[in-house]
């Protein structure tokens, strides 16, 4: 069982199974070449001496480029049958409507051949729902290929998963089949996605029937708003051809590799035949190479090629300095990081990180100039992470709990990295109680996630400020000395004030403890620092505390504060 569609296309890549649904297509009987006729789908079902099934799907060779480009582009909303795709968050989603006809035209064929003595294994198991342990394959090329698409997902929603294998589904040159919110539909089950691995050619115009402006221009903005009109891949997509093969994941990424296929590679096959997967497939068991984008992991078998050459070398992008580069994504928000990380370690010997970025404007031009450059950096970043949270917490429970260790970890660095910057800006505008009235929640979950985790973590001396909302608790208490020092404040109002700083005293006790405080907290002049100035008039020389204690008698090691007693 795959637990992701990566694993499906390496397995499918490495052993022979590619070939076998390639040759179980090309078992189907043809069909007249009449261009005067309709375009026809059939199917044919075998079995492979593994008892594994196969049921291959094809179409008429009138099912070209232009076919498809023309009256077949359609979508329709939610069609009968498949309403199952739709949730409250999720309403309605698009299929292509050719490819719902011709589904909807076989199920009705399919069911009339159910009362005949011959009625075949593939029929039994999808209107009986008979249990089997023997695996099942849907596939199918080009519109024969959403055929297959839509079987498995019917079948995968009437199934019970406890009894039966999940089936999978193997597409060759098929056109995109539904909107965005059906690829988010299929994205949210994960045990249903990794079931789907669509090859594509790039000599092969037909999976690119569908990619318009208008789904460029949806997967460029990363946006999860539905539409109706545009199309958008779903599973894991494999880019081939006799050079070698890249698999990915990610809609956006397909969507915008197969608008970069090189013009020139589609030579003089316009669409006007089916392109003959079968050369390709012999020479890819060893040559393939798989990599997951947005993830430090990837499968090598055997060349290590990277995955820019290869992709140049099947035609995917071309050999420019500008072209589509598919880890882009990720390695700008590494960039990013960067920059901050940078702007961190400038800081430190200038006030600190947190004083620095907030009082950037009266600390001269260049001051200014490089909180410009962060708050860029600061607001891609965070674009980057609320759809990362939003796309992993729209996921089931289940699914939830196995989210992986790099992204608690790099949410952690980025929530510590770039939530401080958030909480200068919030006071600054003279804003108050950020904790309940200010924080985003993609940070609540970033933190939550950590916590999750149950790591236990050694006490030990760290570069960041483990609390990410540690300002906002400053913040805080610099408010409630105000309110102290305010002649015009009730009584009631001050002891509730003190109360909170005792509050705040305990806190920052137990963060200095945990070595989880970075020492530009205590530099000269910081916004801590002045509070502490405060802290102590109000309180009187004579007041004795932890704290006070430390205060006395900290010193540095290693970029945290060690307590005397520790040392």
């Amino acid at each position: 069982m795959n637990s992701s569609g990566l694993e499906l296309a390496n397995l499918a890549v490495s052993s022979d199974l590619l070939l076998e649904a390639w040759a179980a297509i090309l078992e189907i009987p043809p069909t007249p070449s009449d261009p005067n006729l309709p375009v026809s789908v059939t199917y044919k079902v075998s079995q492979l001496p593994n008892k594994t099934t196969i049921v291959a799907f094809g179409c008429s060779s009138t099912c070209n480029l232009q076919h498809l480009q023309g009256e077949a582009s359609h979508l329709v909303s939610s069609p009968a049958g498949f309403e199952f795709l739709c949730t409250k968050l999720n309403p309605s989603v698009s299929i292509h409507k050719a490819a719902t006809d011709h589904f909807a035209a076989l199920q009705a064929q399919l069911s009339s051949l159910m009362e005949l003595p011959s009625s075949i294994s593939f029929i039994a198991l999808i209107f009986e729902e008979i249990d089997t342990s023997s695996p099942l394959i849907f596939t199918g090329r080009s519109l024969g290929g959403s055929i297959a698409s839509l079987f498995t997902l019917w079948l995968l929603h009437r199934m019970d998963p406890r009894k039966s294998k999940r089936p999978i589904c193997i597409t060759y040159g098929s056109p995109l089949l539904g909107d965005k919110a059906f690829q988010q539909a299929i994205s949210d089950r994960t045990t249903w996605v990794s079931c789907f691995l669509h090859l594509i050619s790039n000599q092969d115009p037909i999976p690119r029937a569908f990619v318009s402006p208008e789904n460029m221009s949806l997967a460029a903005h990363s946006t999860h708003q539905t539409s109706t009109s545009a199309y958008m891949p779903f599973g894991t997509t494999l880019f081939c051809s006799e050079s070698g093969c890249a698999g990915f994941e990610e809609p956006e990424t397909i969507l915008q590799l197969m608008a970069k296929m090189s013009i020139k590679s589609l030579g003089a096959n316009q669409g006007l035949q089916a392109f003959d997967y079968g050369g390709v497939l012999k020479s890819l068991k060893s040559k393939a190479i798989l990599r997951k984008i947005g993830k430090q992991s990837e499968v090598i078998n055997p060349n290590r090629s990277g995955i820019t050459l290869l992709l140049q070398a099947i035609g995917v992008i071309e050999t420019q300095e500008n072209a589509f580069d598919p880890n882009k994504n990720f390695s700008d928000r590494k960039v990013n990081m960067a920059y901050i990380e940078w702007y961190m370690k400038v800081s430190a010997k200038n006030g600190g990180y947190y004083d620095c970025y907030k009082n950037a404007r009266s600390r001269g031009r260049e001051e200014l100039l490089n909180k410009e450059k962060i708050v860029r950096d600061q607001r891609i970043l965070t674009q980057h992470w609320i759809k990362t949270v939003e796309d992993i917490e729209r996921k089931s429970q289940k699914e939830g709990a196995s989210i992986q260790t790099s992204f608690k970890y790099a949410g952690t660095t980025y929530r510590r990295m770039v939530e401080p910057l958030d909480i200068a800006e919030y006071y600054n505008c003279g804003k108050t109680n950020y904790l309940k009235e200010g924080r985003s929640e993609h940070y609540k979950v970033l933190e939550q996630w950590l916590k999750d985790d149950k790591v236990s973590e050694k006490k030990r001396a760290v570069g960041m400020t483990e609390d990410s909302c540690f300002w906002a608790h400053v913040e805080e208490a610099n408010i409630s000395c105000g309110v102290l020092k305010d002649g015009e404040t009730s009584p009631r109002d001050k002891e509730r004030s003190l109360e909170k700083l005792v509050e705040f005293e305990n806190y920052l006790m137990s963060s200095i403890e945990k070595y989880s405080v970075s020492t530009e907290v205590f530099s000269e002049g910081s916004t801590f620092m002045k509070w502490w100035q405060d802290y102590i008039t109000i309180r009187g020389n004579s007041y004795e505390s932890k704290l006070t204690s430390f205060m006395k008698n900290r010193k540095e090691s290693s970029g945290s504060m060690v307590l005397m007693e520790y040392k």
